[in-house]
């Protein structure tokens, strides 16, 4: 192989560990609430969650994928220098944020790596506004949704089980939950592993090796959903702790409710293609459903800590690309 062949291998390979790491640090988007109402251990739990997240792509079309690809900077400047600051950019914000227990959103450190280091080559002509505008207003509308349908469907079923034990509707819902999890977790891999895919897909691309047009391979969709199943195998306990009791406790019943509400947002999100944040949306359910009881159930000071995260992931991850693309233009 070539030097170019060489560093294209390495920059998948690179695009693979951020997969990787999405699926590690997102473990508790999928596994934070089945974990906390202790219907299944940490243990199963991330077996059940890496599964549904590796199936995911029978169930969804690549129209994420494609958003990410083609859709936030503009392909015609892509090259492997750019790739790597934005995927560095997003690693350095990942492991930042895992280390300090934070659910901030991967998604969006993947976005904000993209944008700065295409601003860094080309200016912000570079940026294709039209599909920013679009990730930017999901950072505000995921986790609206989110707690809006967990609070709708909380009062629903609280509505619908008044008569019935305590007891039994507990018993109920800690089945109902492998469903509610199962779901939530197929959105997640739906959504999270195809920005990995739009990445990977650009820079063969620019390689001219996709063909005239951008398109996905196939064996870029196994890899990507691979990698993300692996990672949420491995888990990520700092964040369930806080995303699964710190916001607020949660029995099966709401539960379900926030895993449910979380993964309608994402199929709605990823049949749109837009890359949301799984992180953001299962938060707002969280809330949505602590919020149903009474508000002092809900630890607001934790939602702000987290709210703060996601502010900055943006132009922190933007900002570390960027510095990553200028110190690869010296070093190389």
């Amino acid at each position: 192989m070539d030097g170019v062949t060489y560093a294209l291998v390495a920059l998948i390979a690179v695009a693979l560990l951020f997969d990787f790491l999405n699926g590690l640090h997102d473990a508790a988007n999928s596994i934070a609430t089945i974990v906390s109402t202790r219907v299944l251990s940490p243990r199963y739990a991330v077996f059940w969650a890496g599964f549904f997240n590796f199936i995911a792509f029978f169930f969804f079309g690549l129209h994420v994928a494609n958003t990410v690809g083609s859709g936030i900077v503009d392909q015609h400047i892509i090259d492997d220098r750019l790739i790597f600051a934005a995927l560095s950019g997003a690693i350095v914000w990942n492991v930042l944020t895992w280390l300090l227990g934070i659910p901030s959103s991967s998604s969006h450190a993947l976005i904000g790596g993209l944008v700065g280091a295409g601003i860094a080559k080309a200016g912000t002509g570079a940026v294709l506004w039209t599909g920013l505008d679009k990730t930017v207003a999901a950072i505000v509308l995921s986790p609206l949704a989110g707690f809006f349908l967990a609070l709708l469907l909380v009062l629903i079923v609280s509505w619908i089980c008044v008569r019935r034990a305590p007891v039994a509707v507990d018993s109920a819902f800690r089945l109902l939950q492998f469903v509610s999890a199962s779901l939530y977790s197929l959105g997640h891999g739906g959504n999270d592993a195809q920005k990995t895919m739009g990445v990977i897909a650009v820079l063969l691309y620019a390689h001219g090796l996709s063909g005239p047009n951008f398109a996905v391979p196939f064996w870029v969709v196994l890899a990507c959903q691979s990698a993300m199943a692996l990672g949420t195998f491995l888990g990520g306990w700092r964040i369930v702790h806080t995303m699964g009791s710190k916001i607020t406790r949660l029995t099966p019943m709401q539960g379900f409710c926030a895993e449910t509400g979380g993964a309608l947002t994402l199929f709605a999100a990823t049949a749109l293609g837009v890359p949301v944040s799984t992180t953001h949306t299962i938060t707002g359910a969280i809330v949505g459903v602590g919020a149903a009881r009474r508000t002092s159930a809900v630890r607001w000071s934790v939602a702000q800590n987290i709210v703060v995260a996601w502010v900055l992931t943006l132009p922190a991850s933007g900002a570390t690309a960027a510095l990553a693309f200028w110190l690869a233009g010296v070093f190389t």
